[in-house]
This record gives C-alpha cells, sequence and structure tokens, in this order.
C-alpha cells in the first residue's frame, strides 16, 4: 500500500480536492444568483447591487489575510477550514431564509442577507488560505517537484466545483416561465440551499476522512495545533521571522490612515460619514479600506527588505499585483453587468433551449477545464526551446485577450439599439477569450510571489497579492454600476408612459409622480459617467474595458525588460 503512494499522490490531496470542489460549488452557485435576486427579489437598484456585489467579493478576497494569521498562530489550518466550512454553510442557509421571507418583509429578508454575506466573507477568510496550504504539506521534501502536478490537480478540483454550483444553483434557483418569461422571484431560495447543503458535504467530508488521510507520510497529521508543531514541519533555515519596528508600525498606520480619508473623499465626495445610502456606505467605507490597506501593507514590507535584491524583487511583485487591479475589475462583470445583460439583452436559447442568465457564466469554468492542461504544456514547450515569455509578459497578454474580448462585444451590440439581442454566441466567445487571459496571468502570478518572495514575507506578500485582487473586484463593482440603461427599462418607462430615451438626454423634466414611479421600478434619471464622460449606451461601456485594459496590455509589455532585470535571475 505504501509503494503505491510514493509512485502518485497521498490520497489527502483527494480528500482536499473534494473539500475544495464543494466549497467552490457553494461559492460559485450562490455567486451566479446573488446580483439577480438583490435586483428582482429585494429591490434593491443594479447600480447599487453591482457596488455590493464588488465590495462583498473584495472581503472575501481581504479576510484570507486574517484568518491565515489566526490559523497559524493558534488554531492550525484543519480547525480554521471546519471553522470556515460551517460558517459558509450557516451564511448560506441565512441567504436560503432571506429568499423565503422576503414577500413578507423586505427588511428583514435585507438584514438577513447583509447577516449572511457577513458570515460568508469570515468563514472564506479561514477556508481560503488553510487549504492550499495543506496540499504543499502532503510532500516531503524529496518530493516537492511533484508539487506542480498537485497543484494543477487541485485547480481542476476548483473549476469542476464551479461548473457544478454555476450549473445547478442556476437550474433550480434561476426560473422563468416558459410561455411569459416571467421570473419566478420565489425560486432564488432553492439556489442558495442547494449552495448550503454543498458546503455541509464538504465539511462533513473533510472532518471524516482528515485523521485517516490529510497526514505525512509518516503519519502525522497536517495543518494541526501550531504549538504541536516540531522542527521538522518547517524547511532548512526557515524560522527566521519578519521583524518590524515599532517606528515602520507606526508610520504605517499613518499611512492608512491618510490614504483612508483620501480614497473616501475621491469616491465619495465627502471626509464625515453623512451618506447612510447603501451603495455609498460600500463605496465609502469598505473600498478605500481595500486601496488602503493594500498601500500601507506594501509600505511595512519595504520598509524590512534587506538589501538592494530583495527590495527589486518586492517592487516586481507591487508592479505586478497594480496592472492585475485592472485584470480583475474587467474579468468580474461576470457576476455583475454581463449578468444583466444576459438577462436583458440576450438571445440565450441554444439547440431550442433557453439558458437560465445566470448561468451563462458557466462557460468560463467548462474553457478552464479545458484549456488548464494545454496552456501549461505550450509554456513547457517554449521553456525548453528557451522561448518562453517572463511573467510579466505573459500578464500583458492576459490583459490584452482581456481588452479583445470587450472590444469584440462593444463591435457587436454597437447596433442593438434599445430592444435588440445579443446572440449568445458572442458572450461564449468572450468568455473563451476571457479564459484564455485567465490563465495567462492568475496562476502565473501566484506562482511569482512564491519565487520573488523573500521566505519571512511570503504569507504577507501573498495577502498584497490578494489585495490587490480584492482591489480589482472593488473597482468591478464601481465600472459594473456604471451600465447604462437596457431594453428592459425602456419597456418599464413606456408603462408609466414615459420615453425613457427623452429622459436621459435632458428633453422632458418629469413631474414629482413620474419621479417616484420611476425610483419604485428602479429607473435612472441621467446616463451614468465615468471621469467626467458620459456614457450613453452598452458600446461605450464596454469600451471603458477596452481603454483601461489596453492601456495597462501596452505598458506592462513595455516595462517587461526593464521588471525581467529586476527580477535578478528569476523567471
Amino acid at each position: 500500500m505504501d509503494t503505491v503512494q510514493q509512485k502518485g499522490h497521498p490520497k489527502g490531496l483527494w480528500v482536499l480536492f473534494g473539500t475544495e470542489m464543494w466549497e467552490r460549488f457553494n461559492f460559485y452557485g450562490m455567486r451566479a444568483l446573488l446580483t439577480l435576486f438583490m435586483v428582482n427579489s429585494l429591490l434593491i437598484k443594479e447600480a447599487d447591487a453591482a457596488i455590493i456585489y464588488g465590495g462583498f467579493l473584495a472581503l472575501c478576497y481581504l479576510t484570507p489575510l486574517l484568518g491565515g494569521f489566526i490559523a497559524d498562530k493558534y488554531i492550525g489550518n484543519r480547525n480554521a477550514i471546519l471553522i470556515g466550512g460551517s460558517l459558509m454553510a450557516i451564511g448560506q442557509f441565512l441567504l436560503f431564509i432571506s429568499a423565503s421571507t422576503f414577500s413578507g418583509s423586505l427588511d428583514s429578508a435585507k438584514m438577513f442577507m447583509w447577516l449572511a454575506l457577513f458570515i460568508i466573507i469570515f468563514g472564506n477568510g479561514f477556508f481560503k488560505p488553510n487549504i492550499s496550504s495543506m496540499v504543499g504539506s502532503l510532500y516531503p521534501k524529496q518530493e516537492k517537484s511533484k508539487l506542480d502536478s498537485a497543484f494543477t490537480i487541485f485547480y481542476m478540483g476548483i473549476n469542476i466545483g464551479a461548473f457544478l454550483g454555476q450549473f445547478i444553483c442556476p437550474y433550480v434557483g434561476d426560473v422563468k416561465d416558459a410561455t411569459t418569461g416571467v421570473r419566478d422571484i420565489f425560486a432564488f431560495k432553492w439556489g442558495f440551499l442547494a449552495a448550503s447543503i454543498a458546503m455541509v458535504i464538504g465539511t462533513i467530508t473533510f472532518f471524516i476522512l482528515k485523521n485517516k488521510y490529510v497526514v505525512t507520510p509518516e503519519g502525522r497529521p497536517i495543518g494541526g495545533l501550531p504549538k504541536n508543531n516540531t522542527s521538522a514541519d518547517f524547511e532548512e533555515g526557515e524560522t527566521q521571522t519578519a521583524k518590524f519596528s515599532g517606528v515602520a508600525l507606526g508610520i504605517t498606520g499613518g499611512i492608512f490612515i491618510v490614504l483612508f480619508f483620501a480614497f473616501r473623499y475621491l469616491l465619495v465626495g465627502e471626509f464625515g460619514f453623512k451618506a447612510v445610502e447603501m451603495g455609498q456606505l460600500i463605496k465609502g467605507i469598505i473600498y478605500p479600506f481595500i486601496y488602503a490597506a493594500g498601500i500601507s501593507l506594501a509600505f511595512l514590507i519595504m520598509s524590512s527588505a534587506e538589501n538592494k535584491v530583495e527590495k527589486q524583487r518586492i517592487w516586481v511583485i507591487y508592479i505586478v499585483s497594480f496592472f492585475i487591479i485592472f485584470f480583475w475589475a474587467a474579468f468580474e462583470q461576470a457576476g455583475s453587468s454581463l449578468t444583466f445583460i444576459a438577462d436583458n439583452q440576450t438571445d440565450r436559447s441554444i439547440f431550442g433551449w433557453n439558458m437560465p442568465p445566470s448561468m451563462v457564466q458557466i462557460f468560463n469554468g467548462i474553457f478552464v477545464v479545458l484549456l488548464a492542461v494545454p496552456f501549461s504544456l505550450c509554456w513547457d514547450k517554449l521553456r525548453a526551446k528557451g522561448k518562453e515569455p517572463v511573467s510579466p509578459m505573459k500578464q500583458a497578454m492576459g490583459l490584452a485577450l482581456i481588452a479583445l474580448s470587450y472590444f469584440i462585444i462593444a463591435h457587436n451590440v454597437k447596433d442593438l439599439g434599445n430592444s435588440g439581442l445579443l446572440a449568445i454566441k458572442w458572450l461564449m466567445l468572450l468568455y473563451f477569450i476571457q479564459t484564455c487571459g485567465e490563465l495567462c496571468l492568475s496562476p502565473i502570478g501566484l506562482s511569482l510571489v512564491g519565487k520573488l518572495a523573500p521566505k519571512r514575507f511570503a504569507s504577507l506578500l501573498y495577502g498584497v497579492f490578494f489585495i490587490s485582487n480584492a482591489a480589482g473586484y472593488a473597482l468591478a463593482g464601481s465600472l459594473g454600476a456604471l451600465i447604462p440603461a437596457t431594453g428592459d427599462k425602456f419597456k418599464k418607462a413606456e408603462e408609466i408612459g414615459v420615453n425613457l430615451q427623452d429622459v436621459l438626454d435632458k428633453k422632458v423634466t418629469l413631474n414629482a409622480d413620474q419621479i417616484a414611479a420611476f425610483e419604485k421600478a428602479q429607473l435612472p434619471l441621467a446616463n451614468p459617467t465615468f471621469v467626467g464622460f458620459e456614457i450613453h449606451n452598452l458600446f461605450e461601456f464596454f469600451m471603458v474595458f477596452v481603454v483601461l485594459c489596453g492601456i495597462a496590455a501596452v505598458i506592462l509589455a513595455l516595462i517587461s525588460p526593464i521588471l525581467k532585470k529586476m527580477m535578478h535571475g528569476v523567471n
């Protein structure tokens, strides 16, 4: 039996694979339905739903810093995973309650939703950093070369889970009447319940199998309480810890406070806390917190760098992290603006079957599963020929691909008008190109941090990298809120007896009753604006992403040779 284990991968990998698969099922399944549930059942405006969605995702990437720290210092990986899994199952169940009670009391349903998101954010913080670090610990030092293929298998688990979640939760939760096309707003709860059950299965599986399989080759438990660790749990020479002076910590705190209020003023136009509207609260508290945390943490790490090589390598991580923000801001439109477009202005029939709008995101998961192995083989071949591009160049390619995907979509929505429908094949193509971009950028970024980060800061620098993802999601929320009125809004305005185009073009002035009717139907009174430009239609909306990601791609490609020098021999 032991000899088999030495040849292949340890069985513990499959336990972690299964646990992570169910967790991703629960997270992506819920994510597919969240914005549609907010807009249709809780009557939250699309722009606010996009901002809440961005803030929620961003915090899901910030709390792993805290969860990783608590696990490393106090409770160990195993307990953190059990706590995280249980919290996420409870959070999803609270969403089920929110989706079951909104018709009776909208306010209490909203309160349940806020509580649910809050619990899921903390559950994710305990779960996310701890399961990945356990994968590495399954392998003894002499078998570390198997890690690349172990993480590829693990990455497949993530995407199989995402695929199942994005298929099953919308299938049961995003239901429209076949003849009238009217959405059943009471069905969302079944999607959230499916997500909750998936998380319960994953947590129980891990609890039952962990002692038998999640162990070192010698049979010692992996991820137990930190106080039980022995020297065998550390790499040689790894005991050194990062030391930060009191002065550096004090300055970091000062920088954080100044930046928080500076970003707050930039985003909502005030330093104080007068505005209590939901979207404004998230935009004015959570977003500035994330941006300020990233920059001040970067300063703290830099203050403790010991030599020029170390400093320059850390700078490369920061520079690359900055560009990654634009990628995720564009990529994460999947759960907000692209879902609203799939819902309101897309012909979603595939071979006579009408696909639920929240399921359209599933193509990303399908393409990752199909393309992950070919991509890694392609890099291997180029490496063997000595033609493999350096990591920053690969990331520039990822940004260029995402700009291309939005350029194609922008071109296809140009002549739709207010009532034309986009063919679903264009959204499928968009997800195909974006997945290629993701495979150039996401796994490459994670391995780059691992290669460049000094050992004693590795987890903190992964934290900075995750904060750049979080900042990207926050920006995704702000940009998603710029979506202009789609076809369904013009129909609703007609029912009120108003031509929405005239209102947006400021040709007519509404009376008090009409304004109230517009508020109730969640219709916009003006076009959204971005850095002083008014966005009139979907073409202009998508071109925002083409310009942002296109410029970022060109700049990153141009500075790649400089970054290569700063990496001092690391590729």
